[in-house]
């Protein structure tokens, strides 16, 4: 019994020095973390390491993710605490619009003085209240839509202030702030990607400007969603099973069987769970809005694609980056990837061009119709998988 006790004793207080220690080092981990971006009236060499990967990942690589995304023309903006960066346009318009709600916000872009982002002037403004910024996604800039992502620095920095806005006083000074920052944004590559993801949403404002317009004022029926429902849930995973198996086949007839299948579960999930029209179409337009630029963001980035980069500085230049890139394989075959995106199902990723088939030429195929013509207005417009079954 002593014994015993006592190996209760020693467990308890080896779990208590423990956690101890652990407080200890995150309490002094936490004093190191940084309050402000090191570079703030204008863009850092890493900051401009990191979008110069992005755009020359997007030029060479776009168009095998979405037909007319690498060659699109879509200026940039970065911004921190106290600046917002654009680049990618010349004599730019006053301010900035918030799509699709058209507030104007901003004022007068001015050169950043001494400064050059790949050998070309870039812009900056000073915002003239902290809380409105851009915000990460994508905004119109004059006639044209540009991306919008905070800097990598500032978007850490950011989340921490965050989290400690939502914690109580006791807990601020010992939480784990960069175990979990990394688990959002874990450095550059997944930096890289989520720049993918917001410049996919412009591409998809300047394509489909109404849908997106329509997908972005749905979002007023969230609350209205029944998240919780676990039936709804299990239902989802059904769904998702019988794409992955379409995906798979080889076989045309029985492809399409499958997602005749899906079609079926679908209509049927939606009426076992009472979804109101209003519900329906908010799915069905976060599927086309939030799904689209997350396979966009995952096929750019390192799960299915790998960069190679080379950095070499030119005695008369800053810092140049040749990217060369090449396909890998993550170990999964013809098998797809199903994502969710803040807390909502979305719609699927796949790692291979066969997605096409799925999300376009079998709807139409289903219902006995002829391909359309292959245009980006056609891609962009034949993607909500809105399907109904007959």
């Amino acid at each position: 019994m002593k014994k015993t006790l006592k190996l209760l004793l020693i467990s308890v207080g080896s779990l208590f020095g423990m956690c101890l220690l652990l407080t200890i080092g995150f309490f002094v981990i936490n004093l190191g973390l940084p309050d402000h971006s090191p570079s703030i009236e204008k863009l850092s060499e890493a900051d401009k390491i990191r979008l110069a990967e992005y755009i020359h990942l997007r030029e060479g690589l776009g168009n095998s993710v979405f037909p007319g995304w690498g060659e699109a023309d879509i200026p940039a903006i970065l911004y921190n605490e106290e600046y917002v960066f654009l680049t990618g346009y010349k004599n730019p318009q006053n301010g900035w619009v918030k799509v699709p709600a058209g507030i104007r916000r901003g004022g007068i872009w001015e050169l950043v003085p001494d400064d050059l982002f790949v050998d070309e002037p870039y812009y900056r403004q000073r915002l003239s209240d902290p809380e409105i910024t851009p915000e990460a996604f994508t905004v119109m800039v004059g006639d044209r839509w540009v991306s919008s992502m905070p800097t990598l620095d500032w978007f850490k920095i950011s989340l921490v202030n965050q989290i400690k806005s939502d914690l109580p006083s006791f807990v601020v000074p010992v939480f784990p702030y960069s175990l979990f920052i990394n688990q959002l944004v874990s450095g550059s590559d997944q930096y890289i990607s989520l720049s993918a993801h917001e410049a996919f949403h412009s591409f998809q404002g300047m394509m489909a400007p109404d849908k997106f317009a329509d997908a972005e004022k749905a979002n007023q029926y969230s609350d209205q969603y029944p998240w919780d429902d676990q039936s709804l849930q299990a239902d989802w995973g059904a769904e998702l099973s019988l794409l992955a198996d379409a995906l798979r086949s080889t076989d045309q007839k029985r492809t399409l069987e499958l997602v005749q299948q899906f079609i079926v579960l679908r209509t049927s999930r939606r009426e076992s769970a009472d979804l109101s029209p209003e519900q329906i179409s908010y799915e069905q337009h976060r599927e086309w809005l939030e799904g689209l630029a997350r396979y966009a963001e995952l096929r750019s980035g390192d799960r299915h694609m790998k960069a190679v980069i080379c950095l070499f500085r030119k005695p008369e230049t800053s810092t140049t980056l040749k990217v060369t890139l090449t396909s890998s394989n993550d170990g999964r075959g013809n098998s797809i990837s199903f994502l969710k995106w803040q807390t909502m199902w979305e719609m699927v990723v796949f790692t291979m061009p066969v997605w096409h088939r799925l999300y376009c030429s079998t709807v139409y195929l289903l219902n006995g119709k002829q391909m359309p013509s292959m245009k980006v207005s056609g891609w962009m417009t034949c993607l909500p998988l809105q399907f109904k079954s007959k």
